[in-house]
Order: structure tokens, then sequence, then C-alpha cells
């Protein structure tokens, strides 16, 4: 079995902390925002729950595994000091509110450099792919997602029934994409005490997200039209699951769900302007989808940079 350094708890911490803190809000952002009249530890334990039958069934069918194979082309090696710097820059960047892919930026340090450039390249498919996507749906729907009072008080809850199954699904396949994040500074299989102390350490993680509301990168999410009504929070869950299983299965190469979610924010503004040109136009939307492309840009060449001199300390050290 691999040996677990100092360093690898280090560097798994901090992932575990900004992935979840940065990350999370990908699934999780509306689901806060359309269920404030709950209690924070109701959709706590929700999707805690949710988190340890996922993490649990890809140990227990894949050997050890809780990446579900996303780590096939990045074999585990010891962890050094310069591999937390990975994590800790993220840490830093996520205390701005700046949506950074953590998986070109952890998954960086550890990567080839063909297989960064496949991570790269599937991520900005997956941006194309999201917006388009979004885009044609919200041109279909945008003309009656308006607001909650739209909805048919009689069919109320069911949409919000619905909308709890959509994020659940949601986020059971964000988490076997992007825990490769935190997995890569783990064995590749870990012993049966060593998933227990994992899932502890993502289950406080998750209380102090849903405690705090999501945190700055919530802004992402509520600064978006709609977001905070129960139909439109489940059809944004509904079509991220969707983008993301196409993604799942074409290969194990792992991708950056943080480009797919703006890509899929971005598609739908642009519909909703397309389609309320009178109240709500490109000129207003081009000021926010432009923010968060500049913001991925600066993740992905800090990634960049941050690969180059990693590979750098590998030669010397």
């Amino acid at each position: 079995m691999e040996t677990l350094t100092l360093w690898a708890v280090i560097g798994f911490l901090l992932a575990a902390y900004s992935v979840i803190g940065n990350d999370s809000v990908q699934t999780l952002g509306t689901f806060i925002s359309s269920n404030k009249k709950f209690k924070w530890y109701y959709l706590w334990i929700f999707t805690a729950s949710i988190l340890v039958f996922t993490l649990s069934y890809s140990w227990y069918v894949n050997g050890g595994d809780i990446s579900y194979g996303r780590l096939n082309k990045i074999p585990f090696e010891t962890v050094q000091w310069y591999h937390a710097l990975a994590p800790l820059l993220l840490v830093i960047l996520t205390r701005f509110g700046i949506p950074i892919s953590t998986s070109l930026l952890v998954l960086s340090a550890f990567a080839s450099s063909l297989v960064f450039e496949k991570i790269l390249l599937k991520s900005a498919l997956g941006y194309g792919i999201a917006a388009v996507s979004a885009y044609i749906l919200w041109l279909i729907i945008s003309s009656w997602d308006r607001s909650s009072n739209e909805i048919n008080p009689k069919y109320a809850k069911h949409w919000r029934v619905f909308q709890w199954f959509s994020t659940g699904f949601l986020w059971y396949t964000w988490l076997s994409h992007d825990m490769a994040n935190i997995a890569v500074f783990l064995p590749r299989s870990l012993s049966f005490p060593m998933l227990i102390g994992v899932l502890s350490v993502f289950v406080v993680g998750l209380a102090y997200i849903f405690w705090n509301k999501g945190g700055k990168i919530q802004q992402i999410v509520t600064s978006k039209s709609n977001t905070a009504y129960v139909r439109s929070a489940t059809l944004v869950d509904l079509s991220y699951a969707i983008v993301l299983i196409v993604f799942k299965q074409m290969n194990d190469i792992p991708m950056s769900t943080t480009w797919v979610f703006v890509g899929l924010l971005c598609g739908r503004e642009l519909a909703i302007a397309t389609r309320r040109a009178s109240s709500y136009t490109f000129k207003d939307v081009f000021p926010i989808v432009g923010k968060d492309m500049l913001k991925l840009l600066v993740g992905l060449g800090a990634s960049v940079v941050l690969a180059i001199g990693i590979q750098y300390m590998d030669k010397i050290f």
C-alpha cells in the first residue's frame, strides 16, 4: 500500500476545504438559494447522506478507489511540500470569491503535460456544450420561467420534491467527477479506517458550507436570473447533471466541472436576454458573463504557472 505522508494529509485537508468551499456551490448553490425557508441542517443531512453513499459505493466496487476511476491516468506519487501549494492557492483564491477550476489547478500538480492538455481540452469542450445546450433549452422555457408565482400552488410541492431529487442526482454525478481533485493526494486504494476518516472530513465540511449559506462563491449563483426560484433551480440542476453524465461516459479523463457550470449559466443568461430584450438585454448579460470568464482564465493561468513550477521542483528534488 502506498505511503501516506504528512504532506499528503495536509494536501488532502487543504483540497477538501477548497473543493467543498469552491466547487460545491456548482451543485448546491441553487439548492441553498431556493430553500432558504428550511433549516440549514436539514439540507446538510440530505446532501451528507448522498455523499456517504456515493463515496462508499465507489470504494466498494472499485477496490478502495473513491474517485470512480478518474485517476487511472494519474498514478499515485509520494506527495511533497510543493504539491500542497496547489490546494493552498485554491484556498486563497476561494476567499476572494473566484470560481477557480479545482481540476485544472490541483491535478496540474500531478498530471503529465499530455494528461493536463486532455483535461483542459475536455473542460473547454464541456463549457461550450453546456453553454449551447443551456441557450437552446432556455430559449424554449424562458417564456414561462419568470417567477415562482407562475407555479400553480397545486403543483408547488411537486416542484419542491422534484428539485430535491434533481439536486441529489446532480450531487451524486458531480461527486463522481470532482472527488478525483481530493483523492489525488491519497493512495488509490483506501483502507476502511481511511475511508471513515475521509467521510468525516467531508461531512463536517458540508455542515460548514450550509451553516455559512454557501460562502462568497454563492454570489456566482445569486447574481443570475431567478436562481432563487424552485423551478429555475431545478432546471439548472437537471441540465447540469445531464451534461456531466455525457462527459462521464466519454472517458475517464478528469474535467473541470466549474467550466461546465459557468458555461451552463452563461448560455442560460444569454437565452433569457434573447427572450426578454425589452427588460433584460445583452448589455446587461455581458458584464456578468465576462466577469465569470475572466475569473476562469485567471484560474487557468494560475494552473499553468503552478504546473510548470512543480515540474521544475520535481527535477530539483
